[in-house]
């Protein structure tokens, strides 16, 4: 059946009473925001000063029209202030005067311009590491997790209606409990900084420390995030040797003392190198009753000692090794306490559990945040997590399998310590800089300066990380055979 005519609603402010006014299909009066009295439709919440409607409009053919002058101006009268300014509360030394000199564009010259700037992109083979490594991702996880059912940000707050993304969370939380050996782990943070972060207020809670101990292994954007999340408990932050690449456990116990709250070891290092004593720094830190955290990933806990074994209270670390390419700056932080800190874990935690019927079912629980309980006494007040990504990386986890994990973790050792061994023999250069096992990266030495290395590799298309003086980071996990035979050949040619 054909339409014949259009239906407005207009909402009557006094009585509350609704009214529809019809006009016929083909009047272009509709399209000018015209009602078949002459009068205009508006917002409900944007009604004239002399008109008695509340009406709908569409002016520019979108709901989300700014407010004009008008407007704003009816607004400040009703609540009694003058202008937008006196709503903000905003110290001189940060407010802007003026205008931020932003161009307006229309929609099409942003992309153009987009596309321009991307057209000037070098197309370089990769070899970057330092705590992001790309990978292989199957399809099965794209295809999965953009289903509707599973395609959303936010916490499933209703278990009712989310049974299968809450199982999918608790499968994800059990497969961190069995590669660590702890008893409780979270469904995920932000990234490895926020997890660390979170690890230090943690043990700022339970112990009577007021030092955190890291490495001077770790990267500086973590120690950023970690200093923002210290300074609230007052807690200070300190490296402690790493020269070989891994802990220098003499300098570590002159450091560590009564009043140490967190030890932190990480394994693999950002300069690929594997920890080979974190039990002596476990010991280390239960000498000085602090707690013991160890910084890693899903990959490579799968080859590696358990953690729970060497003594660990916390393990934190990038799980994005799983499910997620490289992405500017997408993350998945894990976070995996003993069970005695169960109720002192941040974020979210899914639970199983029956229900009348007998049948097993899923939800949160735990959830000692400040929406649920008074601000003052929430273990965390973090809110916003991961779950989408921590999803991913259970389904990839599924899809490889026990047996899948331990293959990837073990490509990755091997062809970094094969590929070091083999530029190790050209000339001018260094490879591995640290005699320790590597895992995904390694640090080599060059005769020429690293910057001007890395340059000329560039220009023949290979990306490297320049670590300053004469040392490059080398990370060759996510390269293909025919890609390194190529670099190996670029290196050459750079470093005669």
């Amino acid at each position: 059946m054909a339409v014949s005519r259009i239906s407005f609603v207009r909402f009557e402010c006094d009585a509350k009473t609704v009214v529809v006014a019809e006009t016929p299909v083909g009047d272009p009066s509709w399209r000018a925001g015209l009602l078949p009295d002459g009068g205009r439709y508006l917002y409900p919440w944007d009604q004239p000063e002399n008109d008695d409607w509340r009406r709908w409009r569409s002016v520019s053919g979108t709901p989300y029209a700014p407010h004009d002058e008008e407007t704003v101006g009816r607004m400040l009268d009703e609540i009694g202030v003058d202008s937008i300014d006196e709503l903000f509360d905003v110290p001189d030394s940060v407010a802007v005067d003026g205008e931020f000199g932003i161009e307006t564009r229309s929609e099409r010259a942003v992309r153009r311009e987009i596309e321009s700037t991307l057209a000037r992109t070098d197309d370089v083979v990769e070899f970057l590491g330092r705590g992001h490594y790309g990978g292989y991702v199957p399809s099965v996880v794209d295809h999965l997790a953009d289903r509707s059912e599973f395609l959303t940000s936010y916490t499933q707050y209703q278990p009712e209606i989310a049974q299968g993304f809450l199982q999918a969370l608790f499968e994800y939380q059990s497969l961190l409990v069995e590669l660590t050996g702890l008893g409780v782990a979270n469904c995920s943070m932000y990234d490895a900084a926020a997890a660390l972060g979170e690890a230090a207020t943690l043990a700022a809670r339970v112990t009577d420390g007021r030092r955190v101990l890291v490495p001077e292994t770790t990267l500086d954007a973590r120690l950023a995030v970690l200093a923002n999340y210290v300074d609230g408990p007052d807690l200070t932050v300190e490296t402690y040797a790493a020269d070989d690449g891994t802990a220098d456990l003499d300098d570590l116990a002159a450091r560590a003392g009564d009043d140490t709250a967190l030890i932190v070891a990480e394994t693999p290092t950002v300069r690929g190198t594997i920890e080979p004593n974190l039990a002596a720094i476990g010991e280390i830190a239960a000498d000085a009753d602090a707690l013991y955290c160890v910084d890693s990933d899903p990959v490579a806990l799968s080859v590696l000692q358990e953690p729970a074994a060497v003594g660990a209270d916390v393990v934190v670390g990038d799980a994005s090794v799983l499910g997620l390419g490289t992405a500017y700056g997408t993350g998945l932080g894990l976070f995996a306490v003993d069970e005695t800190y169960v109720r002192q874990v941040p974020g979210r935690l899914v639970g199983a559990t029956e229900d009348a019927a007998g049948r097993r079912g899923y939800t949160l629980t735990l959830q000692t945040r400040e929406q649920h309980i008074r601000q003052e006494r929430a273990t965390s007040n973090i809110c916003t997590n991961q779950a989408w990504v921590a999803l991913r990386a259970a389904m990839h986890a599924a899809w490889l399998g026990p047996d899948g994990l331990v293959e990837r973790a073990n490509e990755a050792v091997g062809v970094a310590e094969t590929f070091a061994d083999r530029i190790d023999g050209v000339a001018g250069v260094v490879a591995p800089v640290h005699d320790r096992r590597h895992m995904r990266e390694f640090v080599a030495h060059v005769d020429r300066p690293a910057g001007a290395v890395v340059d000329d590799l560039a220009e023949r298309g290979f990306a490297v990380h320049a670590l300053g003086g004469h040392e490059i980071g080398i990370c060759p996990a996510a390269t293909t055979e025919a890609e390194r035979d190529r670099f190996v050949t670029a290196l050459r040619e750079v470093e005669p």
